[in-house]
């Protein structure tokens, strides 16, 4: 049985990346699993997850910067449905998930990683989705 575990974030922003390294902390705890592997996914197309640096906060602004530079707003043929495109091309560079090694239950994150929902599109609810898969032997 792989555990999976679910829990909302609502977002405050249009654009932000906000920690939720705790959250899957807890449902790390939850699941039980010693050794394995943890997936955290979001089920959206204008978020995403990212693991990156948490220790000076202007990193994550950083990062929006820098995707904004890359993507644009306007003018892409998406926009006509619902002015989002540059959301969904964020989210699609990102990716919509992350996998973090599990040992002796805790997530094998380096120093200075954290785990972020990648908003794009807020502010919003989303929902976050977190699996753990036990190490087979």
């Amino acid at each position: 049985m792989v555990p999976e575990m679910e829990f909302i974030i609502s977002t405050t922003k249009k654009q932000e990346l906000v920690d939720i390294t705790h959250q899957v902390e807890g449902s790390l705890a939850k699941s039980g699993v010693n050794d394995g592997l943890c997936n955290v996914y979001v089920p959206h197309a204008t978020a995403a997850i990212a693991i990156n640096e948490n220790a000076d906060p202007e990193i994550t602004l950083d990062i929006i910067d820098a995707l904004d530079k890359m993507v644009k707003e306007g003018g892409w043929r998406h926009d006509r449905i619902d002015n989002n495109a540059a959301s969904h091309i964020k989210a699609a560079i990102v990716g919509p998930s992350a996998n973090i090694p599990v040992k002796e239950g805790r997530l094998q994150l380096g120093r200075w990683q954290d785990i972020f929902l990648c908003e794009f599109d807020g502010p919003r609810e989303r929902k976050v989705i977190v699996t753990v898969t036990k190490q087979g032997r």
